[in-house]
């Protein structure tokens, strides 16, 4: 089976499909000076992106992993966003973890798994 890498570098692939299903690497805002509310919508909206690349989109979301940087002062802000973006009746999987982040100005890193192809 072909494995197909989107956008990679010499460190990582943004993504990766095999055998019918896109693995999205760990995505961030780029404007990491906006609130969870806004890096979370900028973060999904880069994970759409690659999931257009990778030929599928949000309805076909299997699995999410969340990491946030304060669960306590940010849980509710993201899943204000998070709820309003994910397809309706078809909500992934999904685990939310407080974690120290890669930077200190990164309030929330988001990785996902979806179908791709036809079932």
């Amino acid at each position: 089976m072909e494995i197909k890498r989107i956008a990679t570098d010499t460190r990582r692939s943004r993504a990766v499909v095999y055998n019918n299903m896109v693995f999205v690497g760990g995505q961030t805002a780029d404007d990491r000076s906006q609130d969870i509310r806004g890096q979370t919508a900028q973060t999904l909206a880069k994970i759409e992106k690659f999931l257009a690349e990778a030929g599928t989109d949000k309805s076909r979301l299997l699995t999410a992993q969340i990491w946030i940087k304060d669960l306590a002062r940010d849980f509710a802000g993201m899943n204000e966003v998070w709820d309003a973006w994910t397809a309706p009746n078809a909500a992934p999987t999904r685990a939310t973890a407080q974690c120290d982040l890669a930077a200190k100005d990164i309030l929330v890193e988001i990785i996902v798994t979806a179908a791709v192809g036809q079932d």
